[in-house]
């Protein structure tokens, strides 16, 4: 595996959440997997778990890790060609990637969506001018259409899950006061496609994901419905796809709440986190015994080593 941008890089999806799971019960075991190799982190973009649980994860191999945060360490960079670089962007992505190859043996990128246009950002461009000008692996932390790393995560907290054999795992938009990308929710149901389960996928009207990326999965607009018999249930909000970046809907009809999880099979609760509270769901799911998204969060590390692990390999 030479670059992991999407799930589909992998070149074993159950091998590799397996690797998870023995990493997670031994950490150190690949320590020299790693010795003397450095693990560049850049980030466009915020992050909290991304950033430390990557970080852990280089280390747990043996690494050693670099960070940088472009909106306040570096120079701001140009990505197309031929442009005349007289405004605010003073170093080209040609040079900047070079650069890093020099110092770095597999590096990191985290860069968001714009959300202006969707042409642009299903491009990922800068995942892309990377990896035309970088010579060592590029491991995607977030970008514009894609959160692999997280979606890892999920399908090794799902395998720990004592789940019924062909269990019903529901992903379902929640609201946000901000317009969000489409990036874990469409890796969610990638990953969702290697699993043995019934997957189904609740959003308002004029919420639909990518149907290239959902395929014939159910896709049904009434929440409650959705949500009957589950026993998983992944709350996530997204913008609009068809009216790309906009938020059509802003009520709080679709947020979580113990009423709502009591339709459900004693679902298991699950977030990529950051979340807010009494927006995307109340106080009494997150809090209840059955919310999984601290365990989520723990296994970013061991998700992280792992494809660390393959792309060294």
């Amino acid at each position: 595996m030479k670059q992991f941008l999407t799930l589909n890089d992998l070149p074993d999806f159950d091998a590799q959440v397996a690797l998870a799971k023995e990493i997670k019960s031994n950490p150190y075991q690949y320590e020299q997997v790693g010795r003397r190799k450095t693990l560049g982190l850049l980030f466009f973009n915020p992050s909290l778990r991304t950033r430390l649980s990557t970080q852990k994860a280089g280390r747990l191999l043996g690494m050693d890790v670099m960070v940088m945060n472009f909106s306040n360490e570096a120079w701001a960079i140009e990505y197309e060609d031929g442009t005349i670089m007289e405004g605010l962007r003073s170093e080209h992505v040609k040079e900047a990637a070079q650069v890093v190859s020099q110092y770095c043996d597999v590096v990191g990128i985290r860069a968001f969506a714009s959300l202006t246009d969707k042409e642009k950002d299903e491009e990922e461009q800068v995942l892309q001018k990377f990896i035309e000008h970088a010579n060592m692996p590029i491991l995607n932390m977030e970008s514009a259409t894609a959160h692999p790393l997280q979606a890892l995560a999920d399908a090794l907290t799902l395998k720990e899950l004592s789940l019924p054999k062909r269990p019903k795992v529901v992903l379902t938009w929640a609201p946000h006061p901000k317009a969000l990308p489409h990036a874990v929710g469409n890796s969610f149901t990638r990953m969702m496609q290697h699993m043995d389960a019934d997957f189904v996928i609740a959003n308002p009207e004029g919420y639909d994901l990518d149907k290239r990326i959902t395929k014939d999965i159910p896709v049904l607009h009434n929440q409650d419905e959705a949500l009957k018999n589950a026993d998983v249930v992944y709350a996530k909000n997204w913008c609009s796809y068809e009216h790309y970046g906009q938020i059509l809907k802003t009520d709080n009809t679709w947020m979580l709440t113990p009423d709502k999880m009591a339709l459900t099979n004693n679902a298991s609760f699950m977030h990529c986190l950051p979340i807010r509270r009494n927006v995307v769901v109340t106080d009494g799911v997150l809090d209840h015994p059955t919310s999984r998204v601290i365990q989520q969060a723990n296994n970013r590390t061991f998700a992280a080593a792992a494809v660390l692990k393959t792309l060294l390999s």
